[in-house]
């Protein structure tokens, strides 16, 4: 933050702000705020628009909530005292704002370069004409809102709901955003459980400032009677002899509708969508010199994010708009410019950003191109190989909220006590309703409910059927998960946990003997009677994987010795077909991780091995996908369950191969 106040940029930008705060005043100033401002803190009342109105002021002068009146009264209360004009009160609250909401620019954009965001953002001519030469105050409510923005971002919502009543009662036109902060918190699972805070914070907040502004009649009257609370109803569409359409009304209508079917909204998204909306304001109405305030910073996220074309744009979008409000027809003769041929290009240039923005932003962003269907992983093995383990592992990252797991164990045909068992293995496809089971994940996969049983391993019976609904992802775990082609095709990421065989008895009897109540003699026929069944339908299944997993003791001897074995030291093996960013993951597991990986690259088969010794902490875990990833972040839960060890290794490959997925498909 340092670097951007220091940068000859700023220096540049507040010379030409306080030229023209000194040289001059607009007409805006004069006629409308001041003398409110004047009035008002004068005499000071609970209702200072009838204190306005009872001392001759007129109705068109400040059509605006208690915040935008207490904002400006600090530095109106200086000036009274001081004996400066107050003029300056007001502009310098305005120049106290800009600062703000650059700075509040750069916190939620900390990547963008120092001189793009002094460029689009301090040097904007909608800005500097708008604010200091026009006098237009909408800085105000857009700083409020900008900053409810920041504080959704550090997942801070009864700030944010704060801010955003505040920006309402500033502006009433920034209750247009309302919907989209709601429908962004209680669509995405992830940040749901945030939506009473925000309540909270924005009833709050309309309950103190918009009560008593509601019950003035002076205020309501000044609000109504504003002439631009008419203007989006002016774009119409004419229908017969007397149907109307209204064109902007419609249009936000439409984008609610957008906003609702995305459904996971991430925060650029959500950001994006704000600033079309006030796009979408801009171009179908008659639009006041201060509403295209409302849109810099759109425009400052969406060069951010884009290339020179977008500079291009916007410098063009923002030339055309000074042309059009320094009136330049008063001295170039009509046949050379013309205002409506102005109108008419600022136009053009506003619909092609907003398609850019919606081609760029949008329908490129990894979490709006998922949005359209689950995010489906398939996770196969043998017996013991730890497939829920690892299941329940990457619910914890995802947020259980977010996760639907279908388990294959539920999937078979008979309970424990039914003699078929004698005759036939669990490994055998013929003992599983492979057929219900892959409808169930296909029809979750679609986003529709199914109803399934669920076996319980502890008595062996299974239950009656329950639904079952649809969620963000789906997790597909089983001994036959890989099994069937067309399971294989739907699947986002396909996954295969091998295990060393010493390894896989071990954990095995332990699992069923204290878990679930077998005898370690069960347990080891059941071993030998399911060898066949496992190297003719389970093992081949790593084939299809683009992920696999192997675990091996360290020092395979001592699973030989008597009593348990805690910490059991793990050694990872990774094999991954063309989605593994090897040299950055090695790194941050070497660097971060203070563990032992060895690379091996084969070229003929796209395969990528790793081998990993040594013992991860869950937080270094987590520092390192971080740093390796930081888009990913927006796919996982707030508050993501990170293990450690081989565990929490497996869930930090999965996820580097599943942003190396969404990497190929950008592509």
């Amino acid at each position: 933050m340092k670097k951007l106040f220091l940068h000859p940029l700023f220096f540049l930008g507040l010379a030409i702000r306080l030229a023209i705060i000194i040289y001059t005043q607009s007409a805006s100033e004069t006629i409308w705020y001041l003398p409110f401002l004047d009035i008002t803190s004068e005499h000071i009342s609970l209702n200072p628009w009838a204190e306005f109105l009872d001392n001759g002021g007129i109705e068109a002068a400040f059509p605006y909530g208690y915040v935008m009146w207490l904002t400006f009264l600090p530095l109106t209360f200086l000036c009274k005292i001081t004996g400066l004009d107050l003029h300056y009160g007001y502009q310098f609250t305005l120049l106290i704002s800009d600062v703000g909401l650059l700075s509040v620019i750069r916190l939620i954009t900390p990547s963008i370069r120092t001189s793009l965001l002094l460029g689009t953002y301090w040097l904007s001519p909608i800005i500097l004409l708008a604010t200091y030469y026009l006098g237009m105050n909408d800085l105000i409510p857009v700083l409020l809102l900008t900053s409810a923005l920041y504080y959704t971002k550090k997942l801070r919502l009864l700030e944010a709901g704060v801010l955003c009543g505040a920006a309402v009662s500033a502006k009433l036109s920034m209750v247009l955003t309302v919907p989209f902060f709601l429908i962004y918190l209680f669509r995405n699972n992830t940040m749901r459980k945030f939506l009473l805070k925000y309540l909270v914070g924005i009833a709050g907040t309309l309950l103190l400032f918009g009560v008593s502004f509601v019950m003035s009649e002076a205020a309501v009257s000044m609000l109504l009677n504003n002439p631009e609370m008419n203007k989006p109803y002016q774009f119409i569409m004419q229908i017969g002899e007397n149907g109307v359409i209204y064109i902007l009304p419609m249009a936000y209508l439409l984008m609610l509708y957008i906003a609702w079917r995305v459904k996971r909204l991430n925060f650029q998204l959500f950001n994006i969508l704000l600033g079309l909306v006030f796009l979408s304001v801009v171009l179908l109405t008659s639009a006041a010199s201060g509403w295209f305030i409302w849109i810099v910073p759109l425009m400052v996220f969406y060069q951010a994010i884009s290339d020179k074309k977008a500079i291009v744009l916007v410098a063009a979008f923002s030339i055309l708009y000074t042309l059009i409000n320094l009136h330049f027809e008063n001295f170039i003769p009509a046949r050379i410019i013309r205002t409506p041929l102005l109108h008419t290009a600022l136009a053009a240039i506003g619909i092609v950003l907003a398609l850019r923005i919606w081609r760029e932003a949008m329908s490129q962003n990894d979490y709006f191109r998922l949005s359209r269907k689950p995010f489906a992983i398939g996770i196969a093995g043998d017996s013991g190989a730890g497939k829920n383990t690892f299941a329940s592992a990457l619910e914890g990252i995802f947020g259980t909220h977010s996760v639907v797991h279908v388990s294959g164990d539920d999937y078979h045909l008979w309970d424990r006590q039914n003699p078929m068992w004698k005759f036939m293995t669990h490994l055998n496809p013929l003992a599983n309703n492979l057929e219900s089971f892959s409808n169930d994940v296909l029809r979750l996969f679609k986003g529709q409910h199914i109803f399934a049983r669920y076996y319980d391993h502890h008595s062996g019976k299974i239950s009656l059927p329950r639904r079952i609904n649809s969620n963000d992802f789906i997790i597909a775990s089983g001994l036959h998960a890989l099994y069937i082609p067309i399971l294989r095709n739907c699947y986002t990421i396909k996954i295969y946990l091998d295990i060393d065989e010493d390894l896989r008895k071990y954990l095995k009897i332990k699992r069923d003997v204290t878990e679930r109540g077998h005898t370690i003699e069960s347990v080891l026929a059941s071993l030998a009677k399911r060898e066949a069944d496992a190297q003719k339908f389970i093992r081949p299944q790593s084939e299809q994987a683009d992920l696999i997993f192997k675990l091996q003791a360290t020092h395979p001897r001592i699973l030989e010795e008597n009593g348990e074995i805690e910490p059991l030291r793990l050694k990872l093996f990774v094999t991954s077909r063309g989605g593994l960013n090897e040299i950055s993951l090695a790194r941050v597991l070497i660097g971060i991780c203070g563990l032992h990986v060895d690379i091996n690259v084969n070229n003929n088969k796209n395969e990528t091995m790793l081998c990993i010794e040594g013992d991860a902490t869950a937080e270094d875990i987590a520092v390192a996908a971080r740093l390796i990833m930081p888009r990913i972040i927006d796919f996982i839960d707030v508050e993501p369950k990170w293990q450690s060890g081989t565990l929490g290794l497996m869930q930090l490959i999965t996820l580097s191969h599943i942003d190396q997925i969404l990497n190929r498909h950008l592509l």
